[in-house]
């Protein structure tokens, strides 16, 4: 099973993740399927690949809890359930 799940990085007391895909029985530090996004606890930014992230939810993979609350801020499940396609959304904002 592919789980979307931090993966820690940073110096000691000043950890930052990446949000990765993962097979379910891989380290917490273990090598990635795709990394997709990056989110810092001590300053709250959140920088997410949103096509890669629905993607991958559309294959069927689970989020842990924390990687879903930080999906549900960012609304990505909105997308995901209204059948936007991200790569849409994003092209036009540029115009």
């Amino acid at each position: 099973m592919i789980k979307l799940r931090l993966k820690r990085f940073g110096k000691k007391r000043e950890a930052s993740y990446r949000i990765v895909a993962m097979n379910s029985v891989s380290r917490r530090d273990g090598r990635p399927l795709e990394e997709l996004g990056f989110y810092n606890p001590r300053t709250d930014e959140v920088r997410l690949d949103v096509p890669g992230i629905v993607r991958r939810l559309q294959q069927g993979a689970q989020p842990t809890e924390t990687v879903r609350s930080i999906l549900r801020k960012a609304n990505v499940f909105e997308q995901l359930k209204s059948g936007v396609q991200p790569e849409a959304t994003t092209a036009e904002s540029a115009v």
